[in-house]
């Protein structure tokens, strides 16, 4: 199975955010900007596998900025790391301003998994990450999983290798008087 690079995965979605979108604020619902970036991540995992696909979980959203009425909203998607079935998605939302620029205004992590057509989960492809932000984020990506799965209780905490890593080199800080 050949390689792909995350370029290869990149996925954008555009909306314009109508009075049917918002909340009584005329905020953007964060519900319905969920559903807009599960469809942009699936989009981008299904160009990583070339498969069907299927959300597994939503690991980490942010809405560190509110999205108003009539603002035009874009959603970046892009495969962080691809494990045996499922996919990491990493997702960055803008705000599209009037001088033609982009403010940042939130970020999510979904995670999908492949399936075949029966439903059962199926290989994927490994992941290259090429840029220093894709690095970055393909390294995390190992850490959130065994986080995630010893949340899930499918993990044993002392079987998550990475998370411990970032701890064995972690020296206890002196108490002050």
């Amino acid at each position: 199975m050949k390689s792909k690079t995350a370029k290869e995965t990149f996925a954008q979605t555009s909306k314009i955010v109508l009075p049917n979108d918002t909340n009584v604020l005329t905020n953007l619902m964060g519900g319905q900007l969920l559903s807009w970036m599960d469809i942009t991540a699936g989009i981008s995992a299904q160009r990583h596998s070339r498969r069907v696909v299927v959300t597994a979980s939503v690991n980490h959203v942010s809405f560190s900025q509110p999205i108003k009425l009539g603002d035009v909203v874009t959603i970046e998607a892009k495969v962080s790391r691809a494990f045996t079935s499922s996919m990491e998605i990493f997702l960055d939302v803008y705000i599209d301003l009037p001088n033609g620029k982009q403010k940042k205004s939130n970020e999510a992590i979904y995670t999908f998994v492949a399936v075949d057509q029966n439903g059962s989960p199926i290989e994927v492809p490994e992941l290259i990450a090429e840029t220093d932000l894709e690095k970055e984020r393909f390294e995390g990506a190992l850490r959130r999983r065994q986080l995630s799965l010893i949340l899930a209780g499918k993990m044993k905490p002392q079987d998550a290798t990475e998370l411990k890593a970032l701890f064995d080199n972690v020296t206890p800080t002196e108490e002050k008087d």
